[in-house]
């Protein structure tokens, strides 16, 4: 069995929920795409992540059925994992820093995969949408507090893949600080905690705690 760490990125206060994460440290076990994808189905995972170079940091990643160029709670784990300042991926050069008890990144929208953003009048008509059927990938918010950032969301990747809802989704977060164009402060899923911020020059930060539960 190829050896795999797990992580959960974007995890509440106290620890709770955060989205689940594999990553493979030596992705030279198997450089194989076709091996890598049916490696990433089987694990279920909304994201696998194999590291082909950990010195600079060049990564893969890939959902259960597809190869991603970029995705954000891949690379807010795998940044905190490999404390690296970098990642590169397929899209571009990821920036990365740690800051205390947050892992970040740096990146742009147009690098993350396609997302539908989807606002509704209150937290309450987010929380209790059902699961939409298969053919979008939807991003579901409201804003909790306007004035102050805060917002509340759930994903849906829309996929046919095993996965009905994503706990926590940077790039999707990414999109929304984009369009929004200020510092956000999400609350997604059963209670992750995603937090962004607009940089000079089209770039955005995203944030979150991360755990180590399997190495």
């Amino acid at each position: 069995m190829t050896d795999f760490d797990v992580l959960r990125v974007f995890c509440g206060p106290g620890g709770e929920h955060g989205n689940e994460l594999g990553v493979v440290r030596e992705g030279s076990v198997m450089p194989d795409p076709e091996e890598r994808q049916a490696f990433a189905a089987k694990l279920g995972f909304s994201e696998t992540v194999f590291v082909d170079d950990p010195e600079r940091g060049v990564v893969d990643i890939y959902t259960p059925t597809l190869r991603l160029p970029f995705a954000g709670h891949p690379c807010v784990g795998v940044g905190w994992l490999l404390d690296i300042p970098e990642l590169v991926t397929p899209a571009g050069v990821v920036g990365v820093r740690l800051d205390g008890e947050f892992s970040w990144i740096e990146a742009r929208a147009e690098w993350a995969p396609g997302r539908t953003l989807r606002q509704y009048g209150s937290a309450d008509e987010v929380d209790a949408l059902a699961v939409p059927e298969p053919g979008e990938w939807v991003y579901a918010w409201a804003w909790e507090d306007e004035s102050a950032g805060r917002v509340r969301a759930r994903g849906f990747p829309g996929r046919d893949d095993g996965i009905v809802e994503d706990e926590a989704t940077g790039a999707a977060a990414l999109l929304l600080t984009d369009r929004l164009g200020r510092a956000l402060n999400i609350v997604q899923g059963a209670g992750s905690q995603i937090l962004t911020a607009p940089q000079p020059g089209g770039w955005v930060e995203v944030g979150g705690r991360v755990r180590l539960l399997r190495a």
